[in-house]
C-alpha cells in the first residue's frame, strides 16, 4: 500500500514543475508524480488547497552538539526542524570540540543516526579549532563533510584563506565564508545607524561586511574555488556579488529570513532574538536583499539557527551572545517577507529553500523526481499564526519574531516516506501507511 497525496499544488523547482498533481509514495521513495494516479490500493490523503514540495534544506544550522547541548542537541534540533518542514539540515562546525577532525564529525553523525528526526549533513572546519591560524586536515575531512567553513567566525588572514582555497580545490567541496572585517566591526552590537545611536549601542558599519566580501570574491576569482558567502546583510554586499557573478566568479550566497523581514528598528526594546550576527540592517539594506533574491543574485535562504539557553538571554543586551532560533520559523518568515507583499512568487521561495541549497552543497535532496527519496513537505500557504517561542521544540526561544503574525506553515513532513511531523488532521490517514507514532512531531496550526 502506497501513500497518495492527491490534488495538491506540486512545486518542484528541480523539475520546473508548478501544477496540480498527485504524488505517490511507495517504499520510502517517490513512485510517481502525475495529473491523475489511480486511487485503488493506496491510502489517499486529500491535499487540495495545499502545496506539496520537496522537504526544505537548511544549509546553515548551529546545533551545538557536542559542547553546547544546554542550547540544543541533535534530538531537540531535528525535532524543531521537522516541525518547520525541514527534512535535511547542514550542521555547522562550531561545536566543542570543533568539527576539525573526522572523529568529531563521525560522532555527530552517529548521534544523528540514533536521535535525529531528519537528515543531518556536516560541515568541516576550515582551520583548526576555528581559530583562523592553521588549516584543518581538509583531506581527511573531505569524505565525511559536504563543505568547509569556520562560520560563525570569519577567516581574518587573507594569505591563510588563499592557501585554504587552493588546498580545498581538489576535494570539490565548497568553502562557506562568513564575511566580516573584525577591525571595522570592532565590538559592535547593532547596525551602525540611527537606532544604535538612540539606544547607545556600539555600531557595526556595513563596510565591515563589504570589505570582507570584496576580499573573498577576489580570492575566489583568483583560485577558481567554489565559495559560498553566508548570511549576507547589506546592499553593498549584494552589489559586489552581482558584479562578481557577471564576471563568472564561482560564488553563491544566502540570506536569513530575519534579514529579509526585519530592520534595525526591531532592536528597540532590546529583544533577545534581535541580537544577531550580522546585525539587522537598514530598510534600504533589507530592500536590496529582497531585490537580490528576486533577481537571482542571492541564491538561497538559510535559518542561521543559533539557539541560546534561557540564562544566556536573561542579561543585558551587550552581554548577550548573538543568535536566533530559526528552524520553526524559516518557512513562515520567508513567505511573509517575500510572497505576501508580492516581491517574489511562491515557486521562487520554495526553490531557495530546497533545490538550490541542495545543489550548492551537492546534497541528494530537493527533488520530487521519480525514485528520489520521499523527503517532502506539505504546506498550507494561507495558514496564519502567531509566533510563540514558548511553544518551540527547539531549546532556544530567542526569536526576533516573537508575537508576530506570520503566514504559511508546514502541515506534514516526511523523510524517506516516514512521517516526522504532522498536523492533527493528517495524523490518522498518514499513520496507516507511513508509521507515524508517538515520536512524530505534532505541528500546531
Amino acid at each position: 500500500m502506497g501513500l497518495l497525496l492527491a490534488g495538491g499544488r506540486v512545486i518542484d523547482p528541480a523539475a520546473g514543475m508548478d501544477a496540480v498533481r498527485d504524488v505517490l509514495v511507495e517504499g520510502g521513495r517517490i513512485a510517481a508524480v502525475a495529473p491523475a494516479i489511480p486511487r485503488e490500493g493506496h491510502t489517499v490523503a486529500d491535499v487540495s488547497d495545499l502545496v506539496v514540495a520537496p522537504g526544505l534544506v537548511d544549509l546553515n544550522v548551529h546545533l551545538g552538539d557536542p559542547g553546547f547541548t544546554h542550547r540544543e542537541d541533535v534530538a531537540s534540533g531535528t525535532r524543531a526542524a521537522a516541525r518547520g518542514g525541514i527534512t535535511s539540515l547542514v550542521c555547522a562546525a562550531d561545536t566543542s570540540p570543533a568539527a576539525d577532525h573526522p572523529v568529531v564529525v563521525e560522532g555527530i553523525a552517529a548521534r544523528a543516526a540514533r536521535d535525529g528526526r531528519v537528515r543531518v549533513h556536516h560541515i568541516g572546519a576550515l582551520t583548526k579549532g576555528l581559530r583562523g591560524e592553521e588549516l584543518a586536515p581538509l583531506g581527511a575531512l573531505a569524505p565525511v563533510v559536504c563543505a568547509f567553513s569556520d562560520d560563525p567566525r570569519p577567516v581574518p588572514d587573507a594569505s591563510l584563506l588563499r592557501k585554504a582555497l587552493t588546498y580545498a580545490r581538489p576535494f570539490n567541496r565548497p568553502v562557506i565564508l562568513r564575511c566580516e572585517d573584525a577591525s571595522l566591526a570592532g565590538r559592535g552590537f547593532a547596525h551602525e545607524g540611527a537606532m544604535a545611536a538612540v539606544l547607545g549601542l556600539r555600531g557595526i558599519p556595513s563596510l565591515a561586511e563589504e570589505v570582507a566580501v570584496a576580499r573573498d570574491l577576489l580570492l575566489a576569482e583568483a583560485t577558481g574555488v567554489r565559495v559560498h558567502l553566508t548570511h549576507i546583510s547589506t546592499a553593498g554586499a549584494v552589489r559586489l556579488i552581482r558584479e562578481a557573478k557577471r564576471r563568472g566568479v564561482p560564488v553563491t550566497c544566502d540570506v536569513t529570513p530575519h534579514h529579509l523581514m526585519l530592520t534595525e528598528e526591531a532592536v528597540e526594546g532590546f529583544r533577545p532574538g534581535t541580537r544577531v550576527q550580522p546585525p539587522l540592517r537598514s530598510a534600504q539594506d533589507r530592500d536590496a536583499l529582497r531585490e537580490g533574491l528576486a533577481d537571482g543574485t542571492i541564491d538561497a535562504i538559510a535559518s542561521d539557527h543559533r539557539p541560546l539557553a534561557p540564562e544566556e538571554v536573561a542579561v543585558e543586551y551587550e552581554a548577550m551572545p548573538p543568535g536566533a532560533s530559526g528552524l520553526e520559523t524559516l518557512l513562515a518568515a520567508a513567505l511573509t517577507a517575500l510572497v505576501e507583499p508580492g516581491i517574489v512568487g511562491l515557486p521562487r521561495v520554495i526553490a531557495c529553500l530546497t533545490h538550490v541549497p541542495a545543489s550548492i552543497l551537492d546534497l541528494p535532496a530537493g527533488s520530487l523526481s521519480p525514485d528520489a527519496p520521499a523527503d517532502l513537505v506539505v504546506i498550507d500557504p494561507a495558514c496564519e499564526w502567531v509566533v510563540d517561542p514558548d511553544q518551540f521544540l527547539s531549546r532556544g526561544c530567542n526569536t526576533p519574531f516573537a508575537g508576530m503574525r506570520v503566514r504559511g506553515r508546514a502541515v506534514a513532513a516526511l523523510v524517506a516516506g516516514q512521517v516526522v511531523a504532522c498536523a492533527p488532521g493528517f495524523a490518522n490517514t498518514l499513520s496507516q501507511v507511513t508509521g507515524a507514532s508517538s515520536t512524530t512531531v505534532e505541528v500546531r496550526t
